[in-house]
Order: structure tokens, then sequence, then C-alpha cells
């Protein structure tokens, strides 16, 4: 199989390293994102999957336009039998149509659910115990395809994004490898999605996606901590602050303190009265600070 590979994050690495561990495959060329500024500094910052492709020598395109004339030219004279998508840009039709077997896609979760740019997140906000990975065909709608193989995944309460993210890379790079040996031996049969249900969907997360609502239930900010940990982080503002929060436990119980008050003994716990209990705030980050557990802020910090 010659394979043109298209990513972007960590998430996209795994993936392409098990492929090119797999000596029935050839990766004759990978595309990712243009360098750009990120930081105080402004550095140009380079994405997971390039640094990955340079480490091992591979073609790399990073085209600013996928419908350019020298993109698709370049593309074209590949003669790709297959091009994999993980984790990176929505792609014209001339591209996701272009090789002999067209293009499949690795998406982090149990297809129709949680279309969308951050599937990882929304499960574990959504309190689900389970999700998957899902490797489809591509077509016009955005993660719509027909399905090719899928493989369920456990979310243990223990879980955040972070570990998710880290299981489904293994999981779904093993799917994808299975995938393409099963596509070019003719052994795979293409689902339509079933539709025929209730959809969760996993929109772009902005910052004030993250912030977090006292007025909601104790296990429903839990979750959102954990669905936001490491990154893009849940936070809330105290006293004119902004402080990010990694790692929560709740406490399901009636009280009369004012909803968002936070309460601590300033030595070994903080707490945040929340509409049914209390949000116990384990591990945080104070703006121009590193992140610490709830005993080392308390050293120096006092609520």
């Amino acid at each position: 199989m010659r394979i043109v590979y298209m990513g972007t994050p960590d998430f996209a690495v795994y993936p392409l390293k098990a492929l090119l561990g797999n000596d029935n495959h050839q990766i004759i060329g990978v595309v990712t994102m243009p360098d750009k500024p990120s930081g105080r500094g402004q550095k140009m910052h380079i994405s997971a999957v390039k640094e990955f492709a340079l480490r091992h020598n591979l073609l790399l395109l990073q085209p600013n336009n996928l419908k350019d004339d020298n993109f698709i030219s370049t593309l074209r004279s590949l003669k790709a039998d297959l091009h994999i998508v993980v984790a990176f840009r929505m792609l014209p039709e001339i591209v996701w149509n272009m090789p002999k077997y067209g293009t499949i896609n690795l998406h982090a979760s149990l297809l129709p659910q949680y279309r969308g740019a951050a599937p990882i997140n929304w499960a574990i906000i959504n309190g689900e115990t389970q999700t998957g990975v899902t490797v489809f065909k591509l077509k016009h709608e955005i993660d719509t395809g027909d399905i090719l193989s899928q493989q369920a995944i456990e979310i243990l309460p223990e879980d955040n994004a972070g570990s998710l993210h880290d299981k489904m890379a293994e999981i779904g790079s093993k799917l994808i490898v299975n995938s393409v040996e099963a596509i070019e031996n003719n052994r795979i049969i293409p689902m339509p999605q079933d539709t025929n249900q209730t959809l969760n969907l996993a929109p772009k997360i902005f910052k004030e996606t993250c912030r977090l609502d006292f007025d909601k239930e104790c296990k429903q900010l839990h979750n959102m901590v954990r669905g936001l940990s490491p990154y893009p982080t849940a936070w809330f503002e105290y006293r004119g602050m902004s402080i990010k929060v990694f790692e929560t436990s709740y406490e399901v119980a009636e009280h009369s303190f004012s909803i968002g008050e936070v309460l601590s003994d300033n030595k070994t716990y903080a707490k945040i009265a929340v509409s049914d209990g209390f949000l116990y705030l384990k591990e945080l980050q104070l703006s121009g600070k590193k992140r610490m557990s709830i005993k080392e802020l308390l050293l120096g910090y006092k609520f």
C-alpha cells in the first residue's frame, strides 16, 4: 500500500508510527499544518506530526491551501493507493477522492456519536462510561462516512482527557493498521452510520466553554474538570484571578453556603459550595504560577 498520511497533533503520531513499523505499507508522503507562531514569544511552532516526519526522513508537505494547484499536482505525482487522515483539516473532494481506495479517517468516538472536533473531551464531560474509536471512509459531510471498523473503550472513573487520549491513540493505531490490511485484501464491508438514535455532538471547545458554573451539580462539574484536563483545562475566577483546575473530587451534601463560596482550612483542603454539595479542589494552577496540589498551593496562598 502506498499511503499519504495527513495529521497534526500528538494523537495523529501514534497511527503514523504504527504504519511506519509495518513492512506491508509504504508512507510515501506526510501532510501537516504549516508552522505557526505561538506562546508569549510568538516563536514558530511545528506540529507533532511534522516533528515525527522529520525524524524519520519522510517526504513532508505543508500547504496553506489544500486546493492549491501545486499541492494537488504534487499529491497526484505521489500516486498513492490510499490517503489516511487523523486529526487534520477538512479535505476538499479533489484530495479525498484522489487515491484508488479513497481516504479513510480515524475518529476518537463510536460514530455516529460525538461527531466533531473534541470527542474525547465531550464524552467525559457528559459522564459517559464508554466510548471508542472508529475508522471510516471520508465523504462530503464531516464525520458521516461509512464505517469500516470500530472498537469500544471503557471510560474509567479515574480517567481524564489525557489518559483517555493515550489509550484511544494506542487502540486506534492498531485499528488503522488492521483496516488498511483489510482494505488491501478486500476483506471489509463499509457500513452506513446508524443515525436513528439521539446523537451527542463534540463541537470545538473555546475558553468560555471551560469556565466552571457552580450552579451546576458537583458530579457535572467534576466530569467537566476530568474532560478538560490536562488541556484545555477548566477554570474559575476568584478575586479577579483566573484559576485553572486539573483535578477534583466531590461530595453530595445539603448546605447553606452561597453558591461559589470557597471554603478552606488554608492548610490541607479547599472546596467550593455548589448547587448540591461541594467540589473539592485537588490540583490547581494560579495565574503565572506552576501547577500544584492543593497542599502545595496552601503553603504560600490563602483563600
